[in-house]
């Protein structure tokens, strides 16, 4: 079972209103909608509607289409692409998987074997690991998830992450792995995080926790795919949203140009920091805002690195470090060329202290942490490129972060329709902070919308 029938098995009251009638329904079939962002879930949500026949319109706040996913040129004369946004489409990841075979986009092999530096010393992928008794213990609690009730998952979901692995027992040598490792996947340290949803993440992933591919050409070639097909001319590209009124018979939208758009309905792919700034007639529900109060985005850095040659020389490098750039990763893995980026990757207060110190500095912290392995390769640099995502404007975060007690209780009314608005996004997938899970929650809303 998966994490969306835990929460309702659990008898979370607002998982039983994903399913209610709204206004927009009670009417029949909405001939308009509005889609509020041009990630990939308000590109699935457009799509789906239609190609059902639907009258839809895409306001996104950006100049481009894709959200958070950032597929950027590093290197012109070779043609190498680095991600700065979302990064991997998982071997589970079923509905990203049947886009690309639709639309004819490559997948590529993106996993990694994982060395480690660690107060210096440098380890290869054979020569470290967790000791034979956590990876038995670990291997337990595995198959136990998948036999705990909705009662004891509620339970796990107010325990934090750090407490529930030394409450197993771990040592403090594999703790100290797990949590570099593990913050990796979260953004922030393994004490801000729900036991449940880390338990329920490597539970249902794939054996390399959904790190398995890449689409040629960048993960933005799926952002351009969609937009083809939704049509350029329904997707308004700089048009903020600033106000939705739902006060009359149909929903108002107004974005910061100045333009008034009406429709029937309104899917909202919004991330929470944007959603919480707009002006709402009527005010959204008490319950509703202070979800979106509390639930916080993940603070991640990703600095890329392009380097003259590939010093590291196998391709499937990654490597996890105790210093603040915390986890590379070969960038252009199966991309043909002399050349090659390394992404730097951090979280939490790495990523902040990243974000706001120089190219210089940050190339610095780069050359430090790969010396124990490669001694000095600041030599061989030829481009840097950075994003902080805990200083974007529309989203000040990555994607969303549970934390502890936030899953059960944050979920169900974020994921409830207000009126004529139906709401989709990451945060409020299955597949939470994955691509594939904002593809499913925007095709999800679709139907609700069309009832």
């Amino acid at each position: 079972m998966k994490r969306r029938t835990f929460l309702q098995q659990a008898g979370a009251a607002g998982a039983l209103m994903l399913a209610a009638p709204s206004v927009a329904l009670s009417a029949g079939r909405p001939r308009k909608v509005l889609v509020l962002g041009a990630g990939f879930s308000g590109l699935a949500a457009a799509w789906a509607l239609t190609r059902r026949g639907v009258d839809v319109t895409v306001l996104e706040a950006r100049s481009r289409v894709g959200g958070r996913v950032n597929s950027q040129v590093i290197d012109r004369e070779e043609d190498l692409v680095v991600e700065l946004g979302a990064e991997w489409v998982g071997a589970s990841h079923t509905r990203i998987l049947e886009m690309c075979k639709e639309f004819g986009l490559e997948l590529f092999n993106n996993q990694f074997e994982s060395r480690l530096t660690v107060q210096g010393a440098y380890k290869a992928t054979s020569d470290w690991g967790y000791s034979p008794e956590w990876n038995a213990t670990f291997d337990r609690l595995i198959a136990d998830y998948h036999q705990l009730s909705a009662q004891e998952l509620r339970v796990l979901d107010r325990t934090d992450w750090w407490h529930y692995l030394t409450d197993k027992g771990i040592s403090d040598t594999d703790l100290n792995i797990r949590s570099l490792l593990d913050s990796t996947d979260f953004g922030e340290g393994i004490r801000h995080v729900s036991a449940f949803a880390a338990l329920a993440e490597y539970a249902e992933s794939s054996p390399k926790n959904e790190m398995d591919y890449k689409i040629r050409g960048g993960n933005s070639s799926l952002a351009q795919a969609l937009a083809d097909r939704v049509g350029r001319d329904r997707i308004l590209l700089n048009h903020r949203v600033t106000t939705v009124d739902q006060s009359g018979k149909s929903v108002t939208v107004t974005t910061e140009n100045g333009l008034k758009f009406e429709a029937d309905a309104v899917i909202c792919t919004l991330p929470t920091f944007a959603l919480r700034h707009l002006q709402w007639s009527p005010a959204l529900p008490a319950d509703q805002m202070a979800a979106l109060n509390q639930l916080q985005y993940a603070r991640i850095n990703k600095t890329a690195v392009l380097f003259q040659e590939r010093f590291w020389e196998d391709e499937s490098f990654d490597m996890v470090t105790d210093l603040p750039a915390h986890y590379f990763y070969h960038a252009t893995k199966n991309q043909p060329g002399k050349a090659g980026a390394l992404i730097s990757y951090s979280i939490g207060e790495k990523a902040e202290v990243f974000g706001a110190q120089s190219r210089e500095w940050r190339l610095k912290a780069v050359a430090e942490a790969l010396a124990p392995g490669f001694g000095d390769v600041s030599e061989k640099v030829k481009r840097e490129l950075s994003y902080y995502w805990g200083a974007d404007p529309l989203t000040r975060g990555a994607y969303a972060l549970y934390g502890v007690g936030q899953w059960f209780d944050l979920m169900p009314p974020l994921q409830k329709p207000f009126k004529r608005v139906f709401f989709a996004g990451e945060h409020l997938a299955d597949w939470q902070g994955f691509m594939e899970g904002a593809i499913n929650s925007g095709e999800e809303a679709a139907e609700k919308v069309l009832g």
